[in-house]
């Protein structure tokens, strides 16, 4: 193999030196003060494009244009202050490429006995592909950047509409409850207009015969007796719906002001059970409720009802197809000392093991072509978990009925 071409430079060296100089792996030169070149190792050649016969004792500029002005600046700045450059990155073209390429360079003047400036040694390696990996690398950290916050900004969106849904879920079912008590109240309001109105009729005629002076004993008697029965079902009617108005509004109070306070636990799921009842009366659904007395709560009794009204409606909507009846059983009894289980079953159509491991996934129903939107059982477990700080655990079989357990604590904890 030919050794590679030795050229001398300004200043004799050892044979030994020059090929050390000669095969090492980063490229050397040494140039006059006027950029010719003096000496170049075989390195150099590899990374600059030029050859050692070709360039010695020619200038930069001829040599590689493309790096000329880097180099010459280089050059005039060492003779000027006699000082070294180094980890100066330059950028030009090879002379045989058209590419731009890239090299580190080290710049030391190169001095006489007198000490005066008659050269420049300088090193170069080439960082090109290291270059062009960090130019690849930034370009994909800025994609994935750009892909992150596409998905940052997707999921919030996802969780605000999530939100907006959870909203108008929660109102649905305050507008089914309001529906439900609406009917039901009807019920008795229409039965009192209709024994006032006839009371208002024999009063009427009373009045009539009575201006005549052909009012009987036994007509006034008569009277007397169909008013005292008229009364008795008007105060009766108007009772039941007072109560059921009453019911209601304590319901729909809690159900807006989420506010922490004092109640017993059975009184309130009696209030929630009366205002759900009047959604029964098109179902053949029998609700069944034993609640242990003297539970005092310290919680939040708005988000309580939701849970209920959620559990029930879910119940009554998917446990209870095709126009099948059945039962469904709401129990509350205190657990230890500090908490309070709240069952909730069904002998309705069950789920299987799929259905039950999304239960209580946001969005997710086996219902969706009746227009359910998968949020009432999410609701709930939300609720639960967040809110009134319990647990909630799910039992079902298919054709087996449905065991919803809830324990809450008796003091809730403080929201944030």
């Amino acid at each position: 193999m030919k050794p590679p071409p030795r050229v001398r430079g300004p200043i004799p060296q050892q044979p030994a030196l020059q090929l050390i100089y000669d095969t090492a792996p980063i490229g050397l030169a040494v140039l006059s003060p006027d950029c010719r070149y003096l000496q170049i190792n075989q390195r150099l050649t590899d990374l600059c494009g030029i050859s050692v016969e070709d360039h010695l004792g020619r200038t930069v500029r001829d040599c590689v244009p493309g790096l000329a002005d880097a180099v010459e600046d280089i050059v005039r700045s060492i003779m000027r202050t006699g000082d070294p450059v180094t980890g100066i990155e330059v950028a030009g073209q090879r002379a045989d490429q058209a590419e731009e390429r890239f090299w580190v360079t080290y710049w030391h003047p190169l001095r006489n006995a007198a000490g005066d400036i008659v050269g420049i040694n300088v090193a170069a390696e080439e960082v090109t592909e290291r270059k062009r990996a960090e130019a690849a690398l930034h370009a994909s950290e800025q994609a994935l950047r750009i892909a992150r916050d596409a998905a940052e900004a997707a999921l919030r969106h996802m969780q605000e509409t999530q939100n907006f849904l959870i909203e108008s879920e929660k109102l649905a079912a305050l507008g089914r409850l309001v529906a439900g008590v609406a009917h039901e109240i009807n019920n008795p309001v229409g039965t009192s207009l209709t024994v006032a109105s006839s009371l208002e009729r024999k009063i009427s005629l009373i009045a009539a015969e009575l201006a005549q002076d052909r009012l009987k004993r036994s007509t006034l008697k008569e009277f007397f007796e169909i008013s005292r029965a008229a009364s008795s079902q008007l105060v009766a009617n108007l009772h039941q719906a007072a109560e059921m108005i009453q019911s209601f509004k304590q319901v729909a109070t809690d159900r807006s002001y989420a506010n922490q306070r004092i109640f017993d636990l059975g009184e309130l799921t009696e209030q929630v059970i009366k205002s759900l009842r009047p959604g029964l009366s098109e179902k053949n659904v029998t609700l069944r409720v034993d609640c242990q007395p003297g539970l005092a709560m310290n919680s939040y009794p708005g988000p309580y009802g939701q849970v209920l009204t959620n559990l029930f409606l879910n119940a009554v909507t998917h446990a209870f197809v095709d126009g099948k009846g059945g039962v469904v059983d709401i129990g509350v009894r205190a657990s230890g000392k500090n908490n309070v289980e709240i069952a909730f079953s069904d002998d309705g159509c069950g789920m299987d093991l799929d259905v039950r491991r999304k239960a209580f996934d946001p969005f997710f129903t086996t219902r969706r072509d009746r227009g359910c939107t998968g949020l009432g059982l999410h609701i709930v477990h939300t609720v639960v978990t967040n809110c009134l700080g319990g647990r909630i655990n799910l039992d079902s079989e298919p054709d087996e009925g449905t065991t919803i357990r809830i324990i809450l604590p008796r003091v809730a904890p403080a929201a944030d």
